[in-house]
């Protein structure tokens, strides 16, 4: 499974939609994956999570995880994807 890029969520906004502000600086639109929403993981304001940015629209992304405070990825999932 490929790695993805490191961003803060910066707004929550309806239809489980969140702004999220990429490390490079960009700010894009994602949403959560079905492991996110499946194990109901909360995404709240200022936390730090892992998008996969399509490759269709850079504009656009998945949120596939979510950082503990160290830098550890928590996802609530044994880590696989579907």
């Amino acid at each position: 499974m490929s790695e993805g890029l490191r961003g803060t969520v910066i707004e929550q906004l309806p239809q489980a939609l969140y702004r999220v502000r990429l490390e490079s600086g960009h700010v894009i639109m994602a949403h959560g994956t079905g492991d996110i929403r499946r194990n109901f993981v909360r995404i709240l304001v200022g936390d730090r999570v892992v998008v996969r940015v399509s490759p269709f629209d850079v504009t656009r992304g998945r949120i596939i995880g979510r950082l503990a405070p160290g830098g550890r990825r928590q996802n609530g999932s044994d880590g696989s994807e579907t």
